[in-house]
């Protein structure tokens, strides 16, 4: 499940990420260079206590809170190590990290996340269609 907002009318300038796990959640703040990244040791474990599938009403919740910490990260400009990157591929004759396959991925998902939204929330693929092969009869 994801939740994306891109306004560039917006007052407020937000470049947050969280992303769950079942052990932990991470939080990137691209706005708060002292703490980038932010590591939480909290999830939700689901006990089913009986054997029957059918009855969920026997599952225990418990909901646990650890530690939270925020790992030293480099500080780098975005920009600049992707031309970095880029000026390298073509020193060294090897493909880019972030060549236009990077970038055809990127959109695939944003053109599959539209028509998710198009159609009320429902289950699309991001992966690339298949040609049909037509049987000349």
């Amino acid at each position: 499940m994801a939740h994306v907002h891109v306004n560039w009318l917006s007052p407020t300038k937000i470049r947050q990420m969280v992303i769950s796990g079942t052990r932990r959640t991470l939080v990137w703040d691209d706005l708060n260079p002292q703490q980038r990244l932010s590591v939480y040791d909290r999830g939700v474990d689901l006990e089913h206590n009986s054997a029957s599938a059918a009855d969920r009403t026997a599952s225990t919740i418990s909901y646990r809170l650890g530690d939270t910490w925020a790992p030293a990260l480099p500080e780098r400009e975005a920009l600049g190590s992707m031309v970095a990157e880029f000026a390298g591929s073509i020193r060294e004759q090897r493909a880019s990290r972030t060549d236009g396959e990077a970038g055809l991925r990127v959109l695939r998902v944003l053109e599959a996340a539209a028509r998710s939204l198009g159609s009320d929330g429902a289950l699309v693929s991001a992966r690339p269609e298949q040609p049909r092969l037509e049987v000349a009869r």
